[in-house]
């Protein structure tokens, strides 16, 4: 990624970050990981990891149908261009990452 990207990423995951600790009714922990931001800046696809994990389904389709909400709450609180469109995905590389943690820490 480019650094503007990078930049523009790390915005939206802040502002992401602080929509959902608004919005989230504290059932579960949804950590916003990282925006991953295309090359024309039209899409971002926001990476979450869920804990606990069992309620990772849930939170998913709970963060899917805020996404206009999520959208609305960007356009007020940052000034960009041009507002993506946003997705929401679980971070696969995030789980695996705990997995081989947990496979090394074992005795």
């Amino acid at each position: 990624m480019s650094l503007r990207q990078e930049k523009l990423g790390e915005l939206l995951r802040q502002c992401s970050a602080r929509f959902f600790a608004i919005e989230s009714n504290r059932s579960s922990l949804i950590t916003i990981t990282r925006c991953v931001v295309s090359p024309d800046s039209k899409q971002v696809t926001v990476l979450i990891t869920v804990l606990p994990e069992n309620r990772a389904h849930t939170a998913l389709d709970f963060a899917k149908r805020k996404r206009k909400d999520l959208r609305e709450y960007i356009k007020k609180h940052l000034r960009l261009k041009r507002l993506p469109f946003l997705d929401i995905e679980i971070d696969g590389g995030e789980l695996n990452r705990q997995k081989i943690d947990e496979l090394l820490n074992k005795p």
